[in-house]
């Protein structure tokens, strides 16, 4: 069964989580299926929220600054220790050496790790699928059988939700359409390349389509192609109905919808008005945080960020339970 957690917030970033523990009656191990990101065209730089409950949460500077997968050993670390690696990464993102980090030099950084993210995921299931082969190439047949073990194939009637087998039927469906979007060669394989486009539509150009289709079979219930206000609210907020109160922030979302996502004040959001709220091409994560690092961070508000400032303010950049910093050191080769 797999349980699927959504979240949409505000500024257009959308997480579709999919939890799930597959049970092959086939006898043989099967993979779990991977986790359904972000269909934002950005990466979100952090699984963290920035200000959850109004408090401006440290840990979703951490995790952008220097990448979700590495995530423990600072937890381990004294504040020197902490230090003393903050340097040497502050070196490595100071490419002009002038001990002035500029905006555009932090924007860089963020970009690369959540890059590098991308890379090193793709790296990872790349091995889970094809690495005991040594594959170059991978085929539908055997990423489903890896995958989702003895569950129907994808081209029966789907059933009507109430089955136990609904989810994954409806996902080894949704899988096949992106495996052929991904398949830019159409020869029924795919390549290492191919495959990140697989696992990650909403960085790849060719399957930006495909991560529009998924959200509308998500949200429009009634299938007439377009998410209403009613299907949008379900959709954000399951609770509506058992909750007495509406949160605040679940009218702040009435308000959005309203106001930003509905562009052309119809009642609905149509499949241009929804590209623009899930791959908002008038907001750029990386610069965001750059600039959030550079007010958190510049005591003399001069626009730039000295050593010492990002030493004195080494809690915004590396605190506890933030990153592997030495994961991030070791992978910089191409920065």
């Amino acid at each position: 069964m797999a349980n699927q957690w959504m979240k949409r917030c505000s500024d257009g970033v959308l997480l579709l989580v999919s939890l799930t523990v597959v049970i092959n009656t086939t006898g043989t191990s099967a993979i779990p299926p991977r986790i359904l990101k972000s269909r934002v065209l950005d990466v979100p730089l952090s699984e963290q929220e920035h200000n959850a409950d109004d408090k401006h949460n440290l840990d979703f500077d951490h995790e952008a600054f220097l990448g979700r997968d590495e995530a423990k050993a600072f937890a381990d670390l004294t504040p020197d220790e902490s230090k003393d690696r903050l340097k040497i990464i502050y070196a490595k993102i100071d490419r002009d050496h002038n001990n002035q980090l500029t905006e555009e030099e932090l924007s860089d950084w963020v970009q690369y790790v959540q890059t590098r993210y991308i890379r090193l995921d793709t790296d990872r299931q790349w091995v889970n699928y094809a690495g005991s082969n040594n594959a170059t190439t991978l085929t539908w047949d055997f990423y489903k059988d890896r995958t989702y073990g003895g569950i129907p194939p994808e081209d029966g009637e789907l059933d009507d939700g109430e089955s136990p087998g609904y989810d994954f039927k409806k996902m080894v469906k949704r899988d096949r359409q992106r495996w052929s979007k991904a398949d830019r060669d159409g020869d029924g394989t795919l390549t290492k390349d191919e495959f990140k486009d697989f696992i990650h539509p909403e960085e790849s150009e060719n399957l930006k389509d495909i991560v529009i289709d998924e959200t509308l079979e998500d949200i429009d219930k009634d299938k007439d192609g377009y998410i209403s206000l009613e299907e949008y609210m379900k959709d954000m907020w399951p609770g509506e109905g058992v909750e007495k109160e509406e949160p605040d922030w679940v009218k702040t979302e009435r308000e959005q919808f309203a106001e930003s996502r509905d562009r052309n004040k119809d009642g609905r959001m149509d499949r241009d008005e929804v590209k623009n709220w899930i791959m908002p091409d008038d907001y750029d994560h990386s610069k965001a945080e750059a600039r959030h690092l550079i007010y958190m961070a510049d005591t003399d508000k001069d626009g730039v960020l000295s050593m010492d400032e990002v030493v004195e303010k080494y809690d915004v950049f590396v605190g506890s339970q933030a990153t592997d910093f030495g994961e991030a050191l070791r992978k910089h080769d191409e920065f």
